[in-house]
């Protein structure tokens, strides 16, 4: 009797460690979200204008294909170089990242609805950016009052031409401001068409060369932000790409800083400039890709700036679109 008791006590207690073990294990499968998955292919854009020294090393070295290589991801580099078409890539999820987007892209894409995150700045270039005329008259932003400009309307140059007009006391509609890309602005300027460009890059030296000269640049005015940019949900399920890509990033810049007559004939070959060109440019460049205060405060103003002209309608806060990995 007594041993039959015994049998039943352990048969009890085998059952009820049995029952806890497998509630326990229904806990923890329930508690544990599975890994997300690596993509496949990474797409990420290739933009080479106005001077991004960085990204040109990286094409020459392959030094991001070769890294994600390391795990089976292949790389593709779609050359878009319009911020409103790359923005639109990454909606669509047809594209991953963005190298070099600029911030009046990144904060008017975000105030739209797209899911995107600031990862880093590509550059800061405030000399990079210039207003610029042929007609000697014209010294100042106040002698643009009620003159024709073109430029790409709704960009870091539009910003500046605000900013430099609001320092001469001046509204926006001051000048008329006539929307072209960037080389066919400084064509019109120089054949008379217009009074003043806005100009960067490669083509302030072509504008230099050809007798016009700068009124001013974006110093003091604005900071020029180029922001690297990623979909919001490879962010989310899979910040270890982009740490990795940031970690190759800055190997092309350490390159750059370590090899620069090499970095400045890369640049050279990929532009058409030469390589003293180059060389007198390379300065106006800063590629720390660190968030820093400033460049918050920067991003902040550029939206203040597309709220202002009407090209943003609806403010946000820009904290959660701003990620530090």
């Amino acid at each position: 009797m007594l041993h039959s008791k015994i049998i039943k006590k352990i048969t009890a207690g085998c059952c009820l460690a049995a029952l806890i073990l497998t509630l326990s294990g229904c806990s923890s499968s329930k508690s544990t979200a599975p890994a997300a998955q690596p993509p496949g292919e990474l797409k990420i854009t290739y933009v080479k204008s106005p001077l991004n020294i960085p990204s040109i090393i990286d094409k020459n070295l392959q030094t991001i294909s070769k890294e994600f290589a390391k795990t089976n991801i292949k790389v593709a580099y779609p050359e878009i170089n319009s911020g409103a078409k790359q923005t639109e890539a990454l909606a669509a999820g047809s594209l991953d990242i963005c190298s070099a987007l600029g911030g009046t892209s990144a904060i008017l894409a975000a105030s739209n609805g797209v899911d995107l995150k600031i990862v880093g700045i590509y550059s800061r270039a405030p000399k990079a950016f210039n207003i610029m005329a042929k007609d000697p008259a014209i010294k100042t932003a106040a002698d643009l009052a009620g003159k024709k400009v073109a430029g790409p309307k709704g960009t870091i140059l539009h910003q500046i031409l605000i900013a430099a007009l609001a320092k001469e006391k001046l509204q926006p509609d001051a000048v008329e401001l006539l929307s072209m890309d960037i080389p066919p602005s400084v064509t019109a300027m120089l054949n008379g068409n217009v009074d003043a460009a806005l100009v960067a890059g490669s083509d302030v030296l072509r504008a230099q060369k050809a007798g016009a000269h700068t009124i001013t640049s974006g110093e003091g005015l604005v900071d020029a932000t180029i922001v690297i940019a990623a979909r919001g949900e490879l962010v989310k399920n899979n910040p270890d790409i982009i740490k990795r890509y940031l970690s190759a990033h800055r190997e092309n810049i350490a390159y750059m800083n370590r090899e620069q007559a090499k970095a400045y004939e890369f640049t050279a070959q990929a532009t058409g400039l030469a390589p003293e060109d180059v060389a007198a440019m390379a300065p106006w460049y800063d590629f720390a890709p660190e968030i820093k205060t400033a460049d918050i405060k920067d991003l902040n103003e550029t939206q203040d700036f597309l709220l202002a002209t009407g090209l943003q309608k609806n403010k946000i806060d820009l904290t959660p679109y701003l990620v530090q990995l």
